[in-house]
Parts: structure tokens; C-alpha cells; sequence
């Protein structure tokens, strides 16, 4: 199995963003494009600002932002959003005068000199294209997860933050908590020795897809402005309540399903612990209710990772599904059991804790198990193999014993402020949480490619050598006008 080669610079630059050593050095102010006046308040563009963009933007607000621009194609939402600034501003006595916008291109046209950074918060599919018009420009970015919709698209956004030395920040805020972090060098400190699996669930979807698309149209509400909301998407006709606002998840033009909503939070613990970098093969083992624009209801994932940094081959499964459906992994025995014979996933954790958690991580070393169910890897649990039960970290004898090495977070948003600032890189900046998205996204595109079409994927190259079909889905093809 050939050694693995990873598309930072150089594997000093991975080691760096995923190892102990991460965030432990400052990184000097010279080094990031500093925002203008950046001991006054920085200038922030937000686009898209319903939803995770309401939080988003008020968090920017918050930590002494500048809310010059605020971009939405929904117009309630964009006035609603305003007056509410307005109103904070007023009993914070803070000056406030945003432009407002429907269309981010022409909000860069006419404030882009103006702005120093900026929020990306829309749906998937416009991430990567907003993003990369505003790293072009020597704009800061924080964008929500999944970074991108496309490989190609988190190669060009890593490529971009580095060539331009900017500040980013991938919204996956379990990346600041203290438990993360703590897995991460518990694992790296060889508690549970060498890692050979890595199994990792979801309950998602738990939104509307393995569907037809729907016949006919209905009206546009006259507070959405729909061709802006396709954007790069090829054109459909609007149907009420089936894209807009929250069920695109499910749709190939908009959403990465599952894996994209997830899997930046659950995969992001292990794939930095595990330095996982590219893998060399990435297969749809199981789905059901294939159709062919929605992601399934149900889907299980191989990815085989060589060797790395003096790491052994390592395979992990992806697993999602609703477990309310009756295509649910958790009801169907979708589980692979572990190649331990006496550590079968589910009759394992269910005997201890009475129920498989919704999500959910398992790391299965040459020493023993780390298990952590939640979302973030926030709490997590050791057993080794002369022990019967899983203890928790902070009272696992050979967990205390393991010394802290990373640094703790002040906060997740309030580390993007701080790069810009030339203070430390942010723990999920683009250069490790670009590549975090790139491989989450190639299951995505073995979910395109169909049940047991084994890729062999050339990481550097961005290719299946054995399926130049595959192509399509690594890199999309935008609409006219919305091209990268």
C-alpha cells in the first residue's frame, strides 16, 4: 500500500493544523493580510443572514464588528435582520448603517473596497462560489459548514487562504470545545495504540429526500427572489415547501445530504486525530431509495486510508438514516462489525449505555476503544483491552495521565476575530477544515457514483483513476453568469 501524500505544502503543514502542535504558536500579525484598522472595528459583509446567518452575523456584531453589508434574497429576512441590528445598536450605543443587498455580486461591485471580511451562511450549494469571489478580492471568510458543495470547490478555497495569507474560519463550533481537543491528544498520545477503524453515524436526514422531484410550480412568494436562491443551480420551477427554506438538504443541485451536515461535526475529532489526509479508495456499500436528484434515505460509506505519518491502513465507515423510517440503519443492521471478534458495534455500546446514541463515534486502536456519542465528540469514553467497561476520560487512570498540548479555545467565532487580528490561526481555519470538507465530500461523490462502484481515488490529482466518470461530481458545472 503506498505511503500517503498529503495536499498541504508539505506534510510539516498537515502535522502542524492536526497534531499536538496545532494552534500552539502564535502565528506572527505579518503573516495574515491584517483587516483595515484592525485595532478598530472590522468591516463585515454578511451573506445570507436567516438561520444559521442569524446567529452568525450577530456573533460578528457581537465581538465588535462592523455590519457594513447584509446580503439575502429572502427580504423579510434581510429587513428583519436590520431592524434588529438597529435596534442593538441603539441600546449598545453603537453606530450601525448596513447596506442591504439581494444579490452578493453587485453588493461586491459596489462595497467591495469597503469590506474587510466576510459571512457566508447560505445554502451549500452558494458556500463555495461566495466565498471564493471574497477570497479573490483579500477578503477574510467565515463560512458555514460543509465549507463547500465540491471537491474542487475546497481545494480552490484552501488553495486561496493560503496564496492570499487570510484569516478563515469553518463554522463546525465543536472545533472549540475543550472535549474535542482533549480526544485528539488522548489519541495522538497512543492511549488506544495504533487506530485501524473508525465508525461514525447519524441519524440525518431528517429532512425530505430519496423523493422524485415534484410536478408543476407554484407561485413565488413575492419576499423571494428565486433566481438569485438557484444561483449556480441549473433552473427549476419554485415549488412551496420542497427547496426553500430548509428542505434542499436533501437535493443534489443545493445540499450535500447527510454526510454535509454532519459529518463536519462528527468526522471532525477523529479525521484530526487519525490524520487521516487522503484516502486511496471510497465506496457506497449500502443505500436505499436511490432516486436520481436526492441523496438516499439510507447510506454506508468505506473509505480506506493508507499508511500515514507512521500510522497503519485504516478504514472508516460512514453510517446515516432517520431511525424513525423503516429504511433506518439503526433498524435495518446496516452496522459493520468491527474486525475485533468480540467488539460488535451496536450490542457493545447499547449494553452500556441502553440505546445506540443518535450520533456517535467509535475509534478502534490496537490498545483499546475511544467511543464518544455525541455530535462534537464533546464527551467520550476509553476501554482497553484488559478492561470490561468504558470509562470515562477524566477518570480513565491513563487518559488523566496524558498532558494537555493544545491550546483551549476562547471561543469559535472569536478565533476568526483573533487571526484577523494576527493573533494564533483559528483551529478549524481553512487549511485543515478545507480538507476536513474535501473528503467528506468524496462520499458524497461515491453516493453519486452508485452502491459498490469502488473509487480509486488519486488525491493530489482530484480524480478517480478507475472512473473518469466521477469527474462530474467532483467538480459542478454552473449556470451561466454564476461561474467560478
Amino acid at each position: 500500500m503506498p505511503k500517503q501524500i498529503f495536499h498541504y505544502g508539505n506534510r510539516r503543514n498537515f502535522l502542524k493544523s492536526t497534531s499536538l502542535l496545532a494552534g500552539a504558536a502564535a502565528i506572527s500579525a505579518p503573516y495574515f493580510l491584517r483587516a483595515q484598522g484592525a485595532n478598530e472595528r472590522i468591516n463585515i459583509a454578511c451573506i445570507g443572514v436567516g438561520g444559521k446567518g442569524d446567529s452568525d452575523s450577530s456573533s460578528a456584531f457581537g465581538l465588535g464588528g462592523n455590519i457594513v453589508a447584509m446580503c439575502d434574497i429572502d427580504s423579510n429576512t434581510l429587513t428583519g435582520k436590520n431592524k434588529s441590528f438597529q435596534d442593538r445598536a441603539k441600546k449598545e450605543n453603537r453606530t450601525y448603517d448596513a447596506k442591504l443587498f439581494k444579490d452578493w455580486r453587485k453588493m461586491f461591485d459596489e462595497l467591495g473596497k469597503s469590506i474587510d471580511a466576510v459571512t457566508v451562511s447560505t445554502p451549500d450549494h452558494m458556500h463555495g462560489l461566495a466565498a471564493i469571489t471574497a477570497m479573490r478580492m483579500g477578503k477574510h471568510v467565515y463560512c458555514q459548514k460543509p465549507l463547500t458543495q465540491t471537491v474542487f470547490e475546497a481545494r480552490e478555497m484552501r488553495r486561496l487562504a493560503n496564496e492570499k495569507k487570510l484569516a478563515t474560519q469553518m463554522g463546525n463550533q465543536g472545533s472549540a470545545g475543550s472535549g474535542l481537543r482533549r480526544a485528539v491528544e488522548v489519541i495522538q498520545a497512543g492511549v488506544i495504540g495504533a487506530p485501524r477503524e473508525l465508525h461514525v453515524w447519524s441519524n440525518r436526514p431528517i429532512w425530505p429526500q430519496g423523493l422524485a422531484r415534484p410536478m408543476g410550480e407554484d407561485p413565488v412568494p413575492s419576499n423571494v427572489d428565486w433566481d438569485l436562491w438557484l444561483g449556480p443551480a441549473a433552473y427549476r420551477p419554485f415549488k412551496s415547501g420542497v427547496y426553500h427554506s430548509f428542505a434542499w438538504r436533501g437535493w443534489y443541485d443545493f445540499g450535500t445530504g447527510a454526510l454535509g451536515d454532519m459529518a463536519c461535526h462528527t468526522v471532525n475529532m477523529p479525521f484530526r486525530a487519525l490524520k487521516l489526509g487522503y484516502p486511496t479508495a471510497v465506496e457506497l456499500e449500502v443505500a436505499s431509495r436511490i432516486y436520481p436528484e436526492t441523496f438516499p434515505l439510507t447510506s454506508r460509506i468505506r473509505f480506506d486510508f493508507p499508511e500515514r505519518d507512521g500510522l497503519p491502513p485504516c478504514k472508516f465507515w460512514w453510517y446515516d438514516g432517520n431511525p424513525n423510517s423503516k429504511h433506518g440503519m439503526f433498524k435495518s443492521g446496516n452496522f459493520v462489525s468491527p474486525l475485533r471478534p468480540s467488539a460488535d458495534l451496536t450490542h457493545e455500546i447499547v449494553s452500556q449505555r441502553g440505546e445506540l446514541p443518535a450520533s456517535g463515534c467509535l475509534v478502534i486502536g490496537d490498545k483499546g476503544k475511544l467511543f464518544a456519542g455525541d455530535d462534537y465528540g464533546a464527551r467520550f469514553q476509553v476501554v482497553l483491552k484488559d478492561e470490561k467497561e468504558y470509562t470515562p476520560s477524566e477518570k480513565h487512570e491513563a487518559c488523566v495521565a496524558v498532558p494537555q498540548t493544545i491550546p483551549r479555545s476562547p471561543g469559535h467565532d472569536q478565533e476568526w476575530f483573533a487571526m484577523m487580528k494576527g493573533g494564533p490561526a483559528a483551529y478549524s481555519n481553512f487549511n485543515i477544515s478545507a480538507y476536513l470538507t474535501e473528503i467528506i465530500l468524496l462520499g458524497c461523490v461515491a453516493l453519486r457514483s452508485g452502491v459498490g462502484h469502488k473509487l480509486d481515488w488519486d488525491g493530489p490529482n482530484m480524480r478517480a483513476t478507475n472512473a473518469p466518470e466521477a469527474a462530474q461530481f467532483v467538480k459542478r458545472q454552473n449556470r451561466q453568469g454564476w461561474e467560478i
